[in-house]
């Protein structure tokens, strides 16, 4: 997997169904701490609101999800708000789904809609972007193998970000994960240049 999809920019999203008012707002979250932040935030600013319902999904590759109903009937509030995160494959991201009571109850079907309508509006809302999964590059070589590391970072599309070219030279660069596997057996059959990945 060379890329994923989060969002860039917050997302807002409303929903009314028989008196309840349901707010919305998704969010770039990439762990606990910062999903913890937003509920405290959200919690202040909607102190009066009966129920903050939310889920999220942390990882790119080690995903770690969450669904809260926070007092709304079992699996009827975090697991729709879940259930529109993995339809559009996002990562890293926090939706937090706000329910003023208007006093009439809305049943667990009526509440899975009214929270995935919800859910669904704030990720319309935000912007979503795709990001590469990179690797750091450290490339040190004699100036002599310049013009052969050049050609080889070249065809494994690194993007320099740093270099010294003296006696001694040095290449820094994010390398996409997948071609960060072909580095071996690209510098395999010269030991002058020398690699490391972080």
């Amino acid at each position: 997997m060379d890329s994923y999809l989060t969002i860039s920019k917050a997302g807002e999203g409303f929903y009314k169904e028989k008196g309840s008012k349901f707010i919305a707002i998704a969010n770039y979250a990439e762990s606990e701490v910062t999903v913890q932040s937003n509920l405290d935030g959200l919690r202040k600013q909607y102190y009066d609101a009966r129920h903050h319902c939310y889920a999220y999904s942390l990882g790119i590759e080690n995903v770690r999800t969450r669904a809260n109903d926070d007092g709304e009937p079992g699996h009827s509030a975090g697991d729709p708000i879940l259930g529109q995160i993995r339809s559009l494959d996002l990562h890293n991201c926090l939706v937090v789904v706000i329910r003023y009571f208007g006093g009439t109850k809305l049943g667990v079907g009526g509440l899975i809609h009214a929270y995935k309508t919800a859910a669904a509006s704030a990720l319309e809302d935000a912007t979503i972007v795709k990001k590469k999964i990179t690797q750091s590059l450290e490339v040190r070589f004699p100036y002599t193998e310049t013009n052969e590391v050049m050609r080889k970072l070249n065809e494994l599309e690194v993007e320099i970000v740093n270099q010294e070219f003296t006696m001694d030279c040095l290449i820094q660069g994010e390398i996409l994960k997948s071609q960060a596997l072909r580095l071996p057996e690209a510098f395999k059959l010269n030991s002058l240049i020398q690699f490391t990945l972080q």
